[in-house]
């Protein structure tokens, strides 16, 4: 099954469907310093017509007579490192929206029978991909891993790979051209080279079979339907060592009896798993768990839980930039933790596996989104396809972690028809992907009348708990909070995916003075009282966990491009808030 060909006189390789843990597999790391040339004109890409060029720098040319003329050379150009973004490794980049090439030799020992495959965790915004100056194919999406069968296009030694990537904003991309982070651009997630059989499994699941703590489902797909094919999958601790066989469709599946002790925040219990295809072995540790809803109440394991979290953009404390790997991951989860949160909402977009991996591995709950984030353009057939094939691989990707119990389409959108329609798609594609974990999307209070606010929005029938953000004390005054009601008319439970208030750390005063530490403290006081009253309130999410760079926040002296609605400053620094929201945690 091929997902897409790129059309190209140059192209001799394909994206292939997206192999799920790869890092799980023998894998090469093509991590490092990569040289870099930044083409402000996309002269590399295109010729003076305005045509994709047949000699652009993909070719990666030296000039071999004395008269030849060749007015680039990766060699004597600047580094950057993989992954990471450009912006906050070079002064002059700190703003720069636009292309620019990476190039990265490498060498590789094609082993006779076996497929290389290249792997992205993520380039931000598009990437187009070229391997020993053939392409290889373009990918558009900046927070989703993508994959290429490059086999015919290495050679035993020497190889090189170049990317030109360019993170330009556009109206019908997925965000669209206004979003309040900010737009790193990069090869920001890890590249590594897999070696595989011709026939290996492609996807699979384990999990609780029907919500049955005593039943384990296992199942697994190969990359092609071929029929007899055996597939070992063994969990030593539960003395489960199966061999499946797989059907005329390259599937296979079959339920065990087993009692695996549960997944949850106070013991995140994880098994080590091994699945073994031909010369082919993939690890992973699995959780079990069940996640459900009740009425107003979400259930963990069969029981009431109460989410409380922190959102959190993916991004490094002390500085800013694209955060990447477990040490990240450790040190904002940690945060999280030291709040009293056992779930995080990772905005606006698919988090990094291992933050993931990390949060399961610490006991978090995870709301996992894709950045259909405010204007998006609904009518365009292309920014749809776009959206569901980010939500087809965040799902892929992250579809056997535990702690992953919600999966958003959505922050504030706009309502119209229009919307309704293309979100409405979106939620019944996620539930046909994977219909064992709840749907939800952050919704926009719409009416609001004598201080009563009613939440109405068509996607309520679509999602499994109704979620909305609210900044009651910031765009609307905090002395309003302890005369508020609200109307949320569903039988389902409620998160309140977004509240607070930018605060300066540091800067002091009267608890009505903007920007003060105690401005925020008190709005966070009289939020967490006000929301108290809401029916069927089943978790918070306030708005944010640490300050993030966004273009959107100009303020000099405060904001100084910085979002300050964080419990922590961009440094780490608790501010007068974190004592109030934890304290209110330590009731629930």
């Amino acid at each position: 099954m091929i997902l897409m060909a790129v059309t190209s006189l140059q192209v001799q390789a394909v994206e292939i469907p997206l192999i799920n843990n790869p890092f799980g597999r023998s894998c090469e790391s093509l991590n490092g310093y990569w040289k870099c040339i930044v083409d402000v004109q996309e002269e590399g890409f295109y010729d003076y017509r305005m045509k994709e060029s047949r000699s652009g720098f993909f070719r990666n040319q030296k000039p071999t007579r004395p008269e030849d003329l060749v007015e680039y050379d990766f060699d004597r150009s600047d580094s950057l490192k993989v992954p990471g973004d450009w912006n906050t490794q070079r002064e002059r980049l700190f703003f720069y929206e636009g292309c620019v090439w990476y190039k990265r030799n490498f060498r590789h020992d094609p082993h006779a029978g076996k497929h290389t495959v290249l792997y992205f965790g993520a380039v931000n915004y598009e990437a187009v991909v070229y391997v020993n100056g053939k392409k290889v194919g373009t990918h558009e999406g900046g927070f989703t891993p993508f994959n290429y069968d490059i086999t015919d296009v290495v050679v035993p030694g020497d190889n090189f790979l170049i990317v030109k990537v360019d993170n330009k904003r556009r109206a019908n991309a997925v965000p669209t051209n206004i979003f309040d982070w900010w737009n790193y651009g990069g090869i920001t997630r890890d590249v590594v080279l897999l070696e595989v059989d011709e026939v290996y499994v492609e996807d699979y699941s384990i999990s609780l079979f029907e919500k049955d703590s005593k039943k384990i489902s296992m199942s697994v797909r190969l990359n092609r339907p071929q029929p007899g094919k055996q597939v070992e999958v063994s969990i030593p601790e539960l003395k489960i060592k199966k061999k499946l066989m797989t059907d005329a469709e390259g599937c296979a599946s079959l339920v065990v009896k087993a009692k695996p002790q549960l997944w949850s925040p106070e013991s995140p219990k994880l098994y080590k798993m091994d699945i073994v295809c031909g010369n082919d072995r993939i690890s992973d540790e699995i959780g079990f768990r069940t996640i459900e809803t009740s009425g107003k109440q979400i259930l963990l394991n069969g029981k009431p839980i109460f989410l409380k979290g922190i959102s959190i953009h993916e991004e490094k404390t002390n500085g800013g930039g694209r955060a990447n790997g477990t040490e990240d991951a450790h040190l904002l989860l940690g945060y999280a933790k030291e709040l009293g949160c056992n779930f995080v909402r990772l905005a606006h977009y698919p988090h990094n596996e291992w933050a993931v991996r990390e949060a399961e591995r610490m006991g978090v709950l995870v709301w996992s989104e894709i950045p259909c984030y405010w204007t998006i353009a609904w009518t365009d057939p292309k920014t749809y396809d776009n959206a569901a094939r980010q939500l087809t691989d965040m799902i892929r990707r992250d579809h056997n972690r535990a702690n992953v119990i919600i999966w958003s389409i959505a922050n504030e959108t706009p309502h119209s028809a229009e919307r309704d329609q293309f979100l409405s798609r979106l939620a019944k594609h996620a539930r046909s992907l994977d219909s064992t974990r709840l749907i939800s999307m952050a919704m926009e209070v719409t009416s609001a009348s004598n201080n009563v606010n009613t939440l109405k929005d068509n996607m309520n029938q679509y999602v499994d708990v109704i979620s909305f953000n609210e900044y009651i004390g910031w765009y609307r005054d905090v002395n309003d909070a302890a005369k508020m009601s609200w109307v949320v008319p569903y039988d389902k439970p409620v998160i309140i995916s977004e509240f607070g208030g930018g605060a300066l750390k540091g800067y002091h005063g009267a608890k009505n003075q903007r920007w003060t530490e105690e401005f925020q403290e008190n709005l966070y006081r009289e939020n967490t009282r006000m929301l108290d009253k809401i029916d069927g309130l089943a978790g918070t999410t306030p708005w944010i966990l640490k300050d993030f760079r966004s273009p959107r926040r100009v303020l000099p002296g405060v904001q100084d491009y910085y979002n300050r609605k964080g419990i922590f400053s961009d440094k780490g620094e608790k501010k007068l808030a974190f004592e109030v929201l934890k304290s209110w945690y330590e009731k629930k």
